[in-house]
């Protein structure tokens, strides 16, 4: 429980700070994109969408995880794989400048 105590609480932070746009190097491929690359993305939507990711999937961290059953930890993982293929989508789609 404390382990997953602290996976969420660095979660909700990270989030935190990308939601508040002081983390954008935190953004995966956006720090290593080139400016011109940058220049094509709405910064502002990729942080809600990377920032709206990270604390919503905080939680899952404290589902009941018996050791017993395999079900509750592929339900969690099946939720953030759903999610954050979600967010791929709308990060190559609705967060691009048009």
């Amino acid at each position: 429980m404390i382990v997953q105590s602290i996976i969420a609480a660095i979660l909700v932070v990270i989030g935190v700070i990308v939601l508040a746009g002081k983390g954008d190097m935190l953004i995966a491929g956006y720090n290593t994109a080139s400016k011109e690359e940058r220049e094509k993305v709405n910064i502002k939507r990729l942080r809600l969408l990377i920032g709206g990711l990270l604390v919503v999937i905080a939680p899952l961290c404290f589902i009941p995880n018996d050791k017993n059953e395999v079900s509750s930890g592929l339900t969690v993982a099946g939720i953030v794989v759903v999610l954050t293929i979600i967010v791929l989508v709308l990060a190559n789609t609705w967060a691009m400048k048009k």
